[in-house]
């Protein structure tokens, strides 16, 4: 049974960074996403990376942050770079399509001054 760990959320002030990293235990998975929830907001997908490396982002992240993945060791990770306050969410990692079964505790990223 796959089980998702997302860590490497923080406080980070307004044009900051933040590298998150997600490791996957059981096996091995195709399309792995980065997904993220503000209070108050729906969840929403923020970057997607097959296990060939393609990757897809949204709008509001594309030139900002990165995603990549390293097959060898079952980990995704999010650069997260120039960070603004609308960036604010709890971040998770999940297939894509998510799995409503691998929705884990996420972590929380806050962009603040």
């Amino acid at each position: 049974q796959v089980q998702l760990v997302e860590s490497g959320g923080g406080l980070v002030q307004p044009g900051g960074s933040l590298r998150l990293s997600c490791v996957a235990s059981g096996r091995s998975i195709n399309t792995m996403g980065w997904y993220r929830q503000a209070p108050g907001k729906q969840r929403e997908l923020v970057a997607s990376i097959t296990r060939l490396g393609s990757t897809n982002y949204a709008d509001s992240v594309k030139g900002r942050f990165t995603i990549s993945r390293d097959n060898a060791k079952n980990t995704v990770y999010l650069q997260m770079n120039s960070l603004k306050p609308e960036d604010t969410a709890r971040y998770y990692c999940n297939t894509n399509p998510a799995l409503r079964s691998l929705w884990g505790q996420g972590t929380q990223v806050t962009v603040s001054s």
